[in-house]
């Protein structure tokens, strides 16, 4: 086996989720995804924009090719990235020391583009692989959408399915994790997966700095 890492920020676990599939296909039998994220170490708890939002977590998930479990099929996979200085940090991890100037090796964004900006771009994403993929929006059984902003993840859903789409669709898991960057669309399917049955659908899309987005198109299948 051979293992490395690979940091897309808050998109890191489809972005995973896409080199995994690849992989299987190209002969891997079986790849483990780790998504840890240690997000306390490089935020500035003086900006509002970042304190109170960030928590600390790490998550597991198994892909492999296989017909005898119960599991999601990865059905299609759209990553994307877009330069953006909204959300950066400035240095690396974990850099934090008590001579760091203010604007230097620190966590940073600007909440409101990022929103404006964002929501739009990724309803727009998962749009087009619904319809490349020939599925209505409306038979799509949850969307696992990034867990930044609950706001967010409701206008997505009106942009996607409707202005009258149940927010039970995206599953938030924010009040009990907070923002966990590219680990909190894995803890929303983990959550909520039995909500789904067997040949129905779902979505898992993560977005961030970059700006980089990555949506997996999956189906649930049951074995007996």
């Amino acid at each position: 086996g051979y293992a490395y890492d690979m940091n897309v920020a808050c998109s890191a676990a489809t972005f995973g989720l896409k080199q995994a599939a690849d992989a299987i296909k190209c002969g891997a039998r079986r790849v483990l995804l780790v998504n840890v994220e240690i997000t306390s170490g490089h935020t500035d708890f003086r900006s509002r924009d970042c304190h109170f939002i960030f928590g600390d977590v790490a998550t597991a998930s198994i892909i492999e090719d296989t017909t005898t479990k119960t599991g999601f099929e990865i059905v299609d996979t759209h990553l994307f990235t877009q330069f953006s200085n909204n959300i950066r940090n400035n240095f690396g991890y974990l850099n934090r020391s008590e001579d760091a100037v203010v604007d230097d090796k620190l966590f940073r964004q600007d909440g409101r583009k990022v929103f404006k900006e964002v929501c739009p771009l990724v309803a727009k994403i998962i749009t087009k692989q619904l319809e490349k993929n020939e599925i209505a929006p409306t038979n799509v059984k949850r969307f696992w959408l990034h867990q930044a902003n609950a706001s967010m993840n409701d206008l997505i859903l009106k942009f996607v399915v409707g202005k009258d789409a149940d927010r039970a669709l995206v599953p938030i898991i924010l009040d009990e994790f907070a923002n966990t960057s590219s680990a909190g669309v894995i803890i929303a399917l983990h959550r909520t997966a039995h909500e789904v049955n067997d040949g129905e659908y779902g979505i898992l899309c993560s977005f961030g700095a970059g700006y980089s987005v990555g949506s997996i198109l999956v189906q649930k299948h049951v074995v007996a």
